[in-house]
This record gives C-alpha cells, structure tokens and sequence, in this order.
C-alpha cells in the first residue's frame, strides 16, 4: 500500500551486529523501538527503548506459527490477547481499553460495529511477501476518540505488525532436526583380519513419517469441503456439516469487501429445505453482529435449476386431462444472496394473453354503426 509521504514514518531496518534484532527508525536515522527475538524452542520477542534500554513489552507463544500470542506491557503491566481470526483472509485481532483492533495484512482498523471501521495504521510491504518495511500510524484518526494510554495502543500495535513478520519466517524457514535417540549397544566389536578393528558403514535410519493431522471439524471443515470443489464465493449444502457452520463461513464470505454475492445451492433434493435454514440463518447472525442495516442483502431464489434430459419433444392431445393441483417440491434450490441489485436475476413477468375469436378492432364503435344500419333499413321498408 503507498503511504502519505507527509506523515511520520518508520522504517523497518534489520541490524547489521544482530541478526536477530530489529530497530524502526524515522527517516533521519533516530532509532524509536529495537525488537529482539530471542532463540529457543519457544517464541519470545523483546521490544526495548533503544536510549534507556527499558523493557517496554514482550511478545510470547509457543511456536512463531501459533495462532494466539500474549503481548505483555510494562510499567504498568498489562495484558493483550493477539489472536488469528482469519479463516480465508489474513485477520489478527486484539483489545485495547474499550476498543477492538483489526490487522488486515497491510491496515489495521479500529472496528465500531455497527459503523464503518476506522483505519489507524497502514504499512508498505513487498509484492508477494509478507515482510514490512515501513509504517505509519494515522494519529488524526486515532484523535477522534477516547484512549487513555496513546502510547501503550502505539507500542501494541507496532509489536503485533512485527510479530506477523516471525510468523512468516517460521512458515517459510527449514524445521530444525528433532534429536533421535542413537545409542545402541553393541555385544562385539568385528575385528579385522590384522586383529584391528572393522570399520563398517553405520546403518541409515528411515525417516519416521510425519503425524496423520487432526480432522477438521466445524466451519473449517465446510471452508475444506468448498475449497476441494473449487468453489470460492458458491456454497454447496450436503448432507455433512451443521446449519449453524454453513451460515457462519457464508456469513464471513460477505464481510469481505470484494465479495458482492454468494450462491447458496443444495447438491440433492433432500438438502433443499436445509439450504433454507442456512439462508435464514446467515441473515440471522448478520442482523446481530449489526451488518443488515450497514448493507442491505438482496435475496434471489432459483427453484429446479438442475439440467434436463434432453430429447423428443412430446406434445399431448387428451382433452379430458385435468390439471394437477398436487404440490410437488422442488428437486434443487439456489439462492443469491447480493450486496447490489441484479436485475438478471429477478424472475421475468407473466403477459397475459388476449382471449380467442375476438379482435382490437371490435369494440363500442362498430356496435354504434350495425344499430344505424338497422334503423335505416327499417325505415326505407316502412315507406314502401
């Protein structure tokens, strides 16, 4: 994302003594903030204050990879929860006094459901890659509302962005070796023919597989079960998989910004009354997060979608053949489910046709001229 040039900037700048040491420096050179991550099994990074060396805040989570870290603030000691939230999308959230923040890979926002949410900060990265190198934080929108500690907010923000950073590296990094246990006792020693002894190739263990992962459940088994159909913004509903788990991953499908419209269809007829169910449902958890009245959803219903066999075209001439009052439910449904209006989509009014045996030239007039025309001859026989 470009940035305002006139605003304060920090660059990210690796340190040339430390490999594992990050400073931000403004462009004049003053370094603000230092981050060092620091080695082990474990993930652990320091935030100091490069002129005091004061401890200002720690980052801590089992691996970089982990999807909940805890931020730690000193002097006063204080608590953040930074959490992934994303399923398809890049999504880190966090709490701050009374507000909640939102990084969405280069904007964080501070989110006001049901209003709109503010951006706070905006940083600039590389294409393709998920590695800061610079950032700026919006003080005029942060001005707008009440926050006690601005500084607190600032080293928090500052320190989930360079977190996102170790998670890359430790997504795209080689895994150290695990240790193996290697000691084997050995009854003899082989000798050679000169009594010495024999030097043998040692034998290569084979490499232990790695562990089966865990099933996916929930509305991540319904994000798996769409993706393996190559479907991005169309839900299939089967047979497996709750309601609730469908409206919810529908329901994140809409809050992106690029997504205008989903399609909801049941892969069976017996799946169509719960595609119903999904479709109310959906619209039930936006109407609570407070997403209906910011954007409205225009719903389209498509019944027996589904193709026809193609074939001889079969015209019935029985005149006794009544028509069937019968109810016969639908084989398939699809519904849309549309941020804008699609007028393509709407179903196509029914003309009424004009009965048989009568004609637009008919009408009061030419009744009016048969009525003179009687008179007339009723009077030239009278005078006969």
């Amino acid at each position: 994302m470009s940035l305002d040039q006139n605003l304060f900037t920090l660059h990210v700048i690796q340190n040339k003594d430390n490999p594992h040491v990050v400073d931000l420096v403004d462009p004049s050179g003053t370094i603000h903030y230092r981050k060092h991550r620091l080695p082990g099994t474990e993930y652990k990074a320091e935030v100091y204050d490069p002129i005091s060396q004061s401890l200002l805040i720690t980052a801590s989570a089992p691996m970089a990879t982990s999807k909940a870290k805890t931020l730690e603030l000193y002097n006063p000691t204080i608590l953040v929860d930074l959490k992934y939230t994303g399923t398809l999308s890049f999504r880190w959230n966090f709490k701050w006094e009374e507000h909640e923040f939102e990084w969405k890979r280069e904007e964080c926002f501070m989110l006001r459901k049901p209003d709109p949410p503010v951006l706070v900060a905006v940083t600039k990265e590389p294409a393709g890659r998920l590695k800061t190198t610079s950032i700026q934080i919006l003080d005029y929108n942060l001005n707008r509302f009440d926050i006690d500690d601005r500084k607190g907010l600032e080293i928090v923000i500052l320190t989930a962005l360079l977190t996102f950073s170790d998670v890359n590296e430790g997504y795209h990094s080689p895994q150290p070796d695990t240790p193996r246990n290697a000691s084997r006792t050995h009854s003899s020693v082989p000798l050679n023919a000169s009594g010495g002894p024999q030097h043998t190739q040692p034998a290569v263990e084979a490499p232990q597989p790695p562990p089966k992962p865990a099933p996916k459940t929930g509305i991540d088994r319904i994000a798996e079960m769409q993706a393996s159909l190559g479907e991005y913004n169309e839900i299939t509903v089967g047979e497996e998989g709750q309601v609730q788990h469908y409206a919810e991953y529908c329901s994140q499908l809409l809050e992106d910004d690029a997504m205008l419209f989903v399609t909801i269809r049941s892969a069976a007829a017996e799946q169509v009354p719960k595609v119903l169910q999904v479709v109310e449902q959906t619209k039930r958890i936006r109407h609570k997060a407070g997403l209906s009245d910011e954007a409205e959803l225009h719903q389209y219903v498509a019944y027996d979608t589904a193709d026809k066999k193609k074939g001889p075209r079969r015209i019935k001439l029985d005149d006794d053949v009544k028509p069937t009052t019968t109810y016969t439910p639908p084989t398939s449904l699809t519904v849309h489910l549309s941020k804008i209006d699609m007028p393509e989509l709407q179903p196509k009014p029914t003309h009424t046709e004009r009965p048989s045996g009568t004609s637009s030239k008919d009408g009061p007039g030419k009744d009016k001229g048969n009525k003179d025309s009687r008179k007339k001859e009723e009077k030239k026989g009278w005078w006969k």
